[in-house]
């Protein structure tokens, strides 16, 4: 897919590199992650006519960040507004929704116009970043576009029939394809779900699915999984953080796990935590317009100092910072934790 027409982004996007958002873990504090805080570092009425301003992804971008943010506004329809930040915490996001361009000739034949467009994910790829959403196309779908610069969007077709969601790819090709991760599911607020792998030589034409994980039953994620943010490539494995929910007497309640994906086949699980990361459990992450949500959808590292800022949706109604060290994650998961 990769063609040359965004070649001036991997020379013009990285400048020095940001200072990633971080706090330290607050003292007697022993849980992986730990809350910002300043959180909500967004807060639902940051535009005009916002209701809510959630489930976003974040990147960096020149000498700070940017991102692709959930906006639902005071109609209560669901769109993608782009966004920049010096720090990562203190975001200026557009009024106005992102208007894609089509990527090549036939994308208007699926979509004369956006229905709704949701729960978006940044990975760069090569040469450009690319956006995956939940697309609203007959039921919802993977929406697929990239930018160079997040000022012009470009939307290439859909990566699956409907009904799917929780589309996120890889930063890299495996075995030679493009890759990504999904999660088939209904056309309503889907009471099932299960992880699947899916590849691509083009990022157009998808195929040769296979199953990842399921939900387990009787844990916090017992009724339907996810992929969150963009896999982690490390020496074990690929780290993948992704939602979980369990069905509760009050309803769905979502949490943040962890899992380690084989690097040369990742539809094979390593290993997979026993418990979640992070769970709904302050005001901002247990009142708003969905109760009980924590929905990771980017996560940025820092290496060399081995911190793992993640950014995740809360309530369905603000944005939120969570902290931690890329090393204990991964020790956790060696040890079943």
């Amino acid at each position: 897919m990769a063609d040359g027409s965004a070649q001036s982004a991997s020379a013009s996007t990285f400048g020095p590199s940001p200072i990633l958002p971080w706090e330290d873990r607050p003292a007697g504090l022993t849980d992986l992650l730990w809350r910002s805080s300043r959180n909500p570092i967004i807060p639902r009425d940051l535009l005009p006519r916002s209701n809510s301003i959630f489930n976003s992804a974040v990147v960096p971008f020149e000498d700070g960040y940017a991102g692709v943010f959930r906006v639902d506004d005071r109609s209560r329809t669901m769109n993608l507004h782009a966004g920049r930040s010096r720090d990562g915490i203190a975001w200026r996001i557009d009024p106005e929704p992102i208007r894609f361009e089509p990527g090549d000739g036939r994308v208007p034949e699926i979509q004369e116009r956006f229905v709704h467009a949701y729960d978006p994910r940044v990975t760069w790829l090569e040469d450009r970043y690319y956006v995956t959403w939940c697309n609203g196309y007959h039921g919802p779908t993977i929406g697929l576009g990239w930018t160079a610069d997040f000022a012009t969007f470009h939307q290439l077709d859909n990566a699956f029939l409907p009904f799917n969601r929780n589309g996120v790819l890889f930063p890299r090709r495996v075995g030679g394809s493009y890759a990504i991760l999904s999660r088939p599911s209904d056309n309503g607020h889907t009471p099932f779900g299960d992880i699947f792998y899916s590849e691509s030589p083009d990022l157009i034409h998808w195929g040769r699915h296979r199953h990842v994980m399921a939900p387990l039953p009787w844990t916090w994620a017992s009724t339907k999984i996810g992929a969150g943010p963009t896999p982690i490539e490390t020496a074990e494995g690929w780290l993948l953080l992704y939602h979980g929910v369990l069905t509760s007497c009050n309803g769905f309640v979502y949490s943040m796990g962890a899992a380690l994906l084989d690097l040369d086949q990742p539809w094979r699980v390593i290993a997979r935590g026993r418990d979640y990361l992070l769970s709904p459990q302050v005001s901002y992450e247990q009142v708003g317009d969905v109760a009980n949500v924590v929905f990771p959808c980017a996560a940025l590292v820092d290496r060399e100092a081995d911190r793992l800022t993640v950014y995740y949706g809360a309530a369905d109604t603000v944005t939120c910072l969570a902290h931690g060290h890329l090393s204990e994650v991964l020790e956790s998961l060696r040890g079943g934790r």
